[in-house]
């Protein structure tokens, strides 16, 4: 098998709310998710033999199984980088799961107190120890501890070596504001944002402001991936999956400021092939989902996966071309990591599978196929959907 192209397809999502405090545990948030998404699909928990997942979910697979009735568990696995190799590299797990035949149907998910419990480990904080080791020791003392400040020194970078501004930022905040406003479901619905409101809100670490910056959240999301044969005979239209891919090299290091003028990335590694292994160019792409923990990430990301040349991402987005209805890439359709909430990226991939099965609130009419992406700066994955004929 040279690719996995059509061999398997998403055939059922869900999620829980999304919200500052779930007041209830993380594997209750997996199982509500997990069982929304194997009812979507019209399976019975049974059903399920698999289970992937990010490396730094705190939930256990076998604990899940049990929980939620599964007799017999043929494929588990997870992998790392958390919004990087996690959103779409669970998902891909999954595929070659049922493609090689591991499992039946395999269940990929997130689920996190994030906001009210701190379920995640806090990258970004000052180490309580005595010293710090590797790397972080040379950025430490200094007062480099979060993603956002690292992030905020390569769009810096990229301000200086592009003539990229903050107002070019703000189309990718904006847009995914505008999408959040006609989904219920998002944390940020009936609250709509003005370019004046992004540049007048807090600055958090030069040049990144408060609305730069992605939410945190409480909730799960979950997806299920069956075959193409199995898939024929279930409730909803499938998803296929065309190409996907992870991407990383010895340029990625979670301490290491984004270099701007290589040119190599993890983004570029996956494009090399994402394309090609799907069949189709990137003018095919009708519909963006592109992991937006902060937006300078977003505007690069679509430079280094082709979109657009490097330098060109402050007019790419620019014109309202990022939003629906009107706009010809629509990106983040139901609000992304920015307005709707903060799962780790896996509620794009759900957003993604809506749009193709036309149902998603803000609908790209005709949308054969999406384009989705986990986090850039760090070790990354991405796939592209597509709707069935």
């Amino acid at each position: 098998m040279d690719s996995i192209r059509d061999q398997s397809c998403i055939v059922g999502i869900g999620h829980t709310e999304y919200s500052k405090d779930s007041g209830r545990s993380e594997l209750t948030l997996a199982c509500e998710a997990i069982g929304a998404a194997i009812e979507d699909a019209g399976l019975k928990p049974s059903d399920i033999d698999g289970i992937t997942k990010y490396t730094m979910d705190n939930n256990d697979a076998v604990e899940i199984a049990r929980s939620l009735g599964m007799p017999e568990l043929r494929f588990f696995a997870e992998v790392a980088y958390g919004g990087g190799g996690g959103p779409l590299g669970s998902v891909l797990l999954a595929a070659m799961a049922v493609a090689t035949g591991q499992a039946k149907a395999v269940v990929a998910f997130r689920a996190m107190n994030e906001r009210s419990g701190r379920g995640t480990a806090r990258f970004g904080q000052a180490s309580s120890a005595a010293g710090a080791a590797g790397a972080a020791s040379y950025t430490s003392p200094y007062g480099l501890f979060s993603p956002a400040q690292m992030v905020a020194m390569a769009a810096r970078r990229h301000m200086h070596l592009y003539g990229t501004e903050s107002r070019h930022f703000a189309e990718i905040a904006l847009a995914c504001r505008h999408h959040a406003n006609f989904n219920p479901d998002a944390i940020m619905y009936g609250r709509p944002m003005t370019l004046e409101d992004h540049q007048t809100s807090r600055m958090i670490s030069t040049p990144l402001r408060l609305l730069d910056c992605c939410l945190e959240t409480d909730g799960g999301a979950a997806v299920i991936v069956t075959t193409a044969d199995r898939a024929r005979d279930l409730r909803q239209p499938p998803v296929y999956i065309a190409s996907g891919g992870l991407g990383g090299g010895g340029w990625n290091h979670r301490f290491m400021v984004r270099d701007m003028e290589s040119s190599e990335s993890e983004a570029t590694v996956i494009a090399k092939r994402l394309f090609s292994d799907a069949g189709i160019s990137h003018a095919d792409i009708d519909v963006l989902f592109v992991y937006d923990h902060f937006t300078p990430l977003v505007l690069m990301a679509l430079e280094e996966y082709g979109f657009c040349k490097r330098g060109e991402g402050k007019d790419f987005v620019g014109n309202g071309r990022l939003r629906w209805p009107d706009g010809d890439l629509p990106l983040n359709t139901s609000g992304g990591n920015l307005s709707e909430g903060y799962i780790h990226g896996m509620q794009n991939t759900i957003e993604a599978v809506r749009q193709l099965r036309g149902v998603a609130r803000c609908q790209v009419k005709d949308a054969n196929y999406a384009f989705v992406s986990a986090g850039n700066a760090v070790p990354t994955s991405a796939v592209i959907l597509r709707r069935a004929h």
